[in-house]
């Protein structure tokens, strides 16, 4: 029994001695050079633009492969791309930061924190906390990490962060007005 207990403190001040010589890597995003690209669907088409990222960071262990980061995008921000100045833009913008979607002016930012990390190599399976005018929900989507940038496209289900303007989940007789619930978001990070 002695000699159980010697092994086992053993065992635990190796694995402590081991654990204190791992060292996380913390990469500032370059928020300049990075960016992040929307496109909504909607029965008759759809709509695009981008979003700025005020800041961010990702952390890496001593192998460089990704253990964590989080990130502030700036909804304030959102913009539309597809559409030209004096044809809709500044409407839909305007219509894109009001209650009925993003709600700027009490929600100025977006947030995404990664709670966890599988893969190795440049290619991650992350998982994280996604909040939206103050919801927070899970996510998770694939990352690829190469070159000093990280790149990822994944889904998002407005509904879920009380986004329901034009849903059909929660609209009857909508027909050709109708807006997916789903949008896409493109995130290009340089670091």
């Amino acid at each position: 029994m002695k000699n159980n207990i010697l092994k086992t403190g053993f065992v635990m001040i190796l694995a402590m001695t081991i654990a204190s010589f791992t060292t996380v890597a913390e990469k500032s995003v370059n928020v300049k050079d990075s960016n992040i690209s929307w496109k909504g669907y909607k029965v008759t088409g759809s709509h695009e633009g981008t979003i700025t990222l005020s800041k961010g960071i990702l952390m890496f262990d001593d192998n460089n492969n990704l253990t964590g980061g989080n990130f502030t995008m700036d909804m304030s921000s959102i913009t539309v791309t597809d559409l030209k100045a004096g044809e809709g833009k500044e409407k839909l913008e305007g219509h894109l930061k009001s209650d009925d979607f993003f709600g700027v002016n009490n929600h100025k930012q977006a947030t995404f924190s990664i709670n966890k990390v599988d893969g190795k190599n440049g290619t991650y399976r992350v998982y994280g906390d996604l909040t939206i005018k103050g919801i927070t929900k899970p996510a998770t989507f694939q990352m690829i990490v190469k070159d000093n940038m990280a790149s990822a496209s994944f889904k998002i289900d407005r509904t879920k962060y009380d986004i329901r303007y034009g849903s059909a989940s929660f609209f009857d007789d909508l027909k050709d007005k109708a807006i997916y619930d789903e949008f896409d978001l493109n995130v290009n990070l340089k670091f």
